[in-house]
């Protein structure tokens, strides 16, 4: 006898899942240590923060199937004709990020590399600077630390957007998007009839993400090295 088929199939690999709740930790973590005054953990944060966006890179590049950003971004006129669909109603169903969703990831990561970027050059104007900060002139490091705190009202402006499009998919189209990104797992009913899923073995993303680590802890010795 045929044996039924699973309801839930595996579309998230642990690489992107364990990325994803890493940086909600560390967006967490780097907010209370800047406000408290903790500027050695915040840079600890900031650095960690780096190899796992450099990681997410190279992963978008050669990683499982819907964590590579040519499955996920898709030209402006697909994206509208998504959103118009959605607002129609259209039951559309994607084993991945969908059409805007994916321009959501490309967003989030420009903006935190922006924000990582200006902090190896900032400055708290007292003790702290940044590892990279007296490369640059004092002027250069204090507007580029005046960015960084800029950046930082446009990543909470891109996480609200984030949470309302969740909460939107959840409680109008009835589509739980974040149990899958703990579980890895989406219900076989709101997935393509067709579906090919590739992932990647894991030693690449564990190989990739020690050279992502190896880059970020250079960076801080070249910093302890010029103070």
């Amino acid at each position: 006898m045929d044996r039924e088929p699973e309801t839930r199939v595996r579309v998230w690999d642990i690489p992107i899942r364990l990325f994803h709740w890493s940086i909600v930790v560390l967006l967490c973590v780097s907010w209370f240590s800047a406000e408290q005054g903790y500027m050695r953990a915040h840079l600890v944060s900031g650095l960690t923060l780096l190899a796992l966006l450099l990681f997410r890179i190279a992963w978008g590049l050669v990683g499982s199937t819907t964590a590579r950003f040519s499955n996920f971004l898709h030209p402006p006129r697909r994206v509208v004709g998504y959103l118009k669909g959605l607002a129609g109603g259209d039951k559309i169903f994607h084993a991945g990020h969908n059409p805007a969703g994916g321009w959501m990831v490309l967003a989030l990561i420009a903006v935190l590399l922006a924000q990582v970027a200006t902090g190896l050059f900032a400055n708290d104007g007292v003790r702290f600077h940044g590892p990279l900060a007296l490369l640059v002139s004092e002027d250069a490091s204090t507007r580029l630390t005046d960015i960084h705190g800029l950046i930082f009202n446009f990543i909470l402006l891109l996480v609200w957007c984030h949470i309302v499009a969740v909460g939107f998919y959840l409680l109008v189209k009835g589509d739980n998007l974040v149990w899958p990104m703990i579980t890895g797992k989406k219900h076989r009913a709101r997935l393509p009839a067709e579906l090919n899923i590739v992932f990647t073995r894991l030693y690449i993303a564990l190989l990739l993400l020690a050279v992502s680590a190896g880059i970020a802890a250079w960076i801080m010795i070249q910093g302890d090295s010029i103070l």
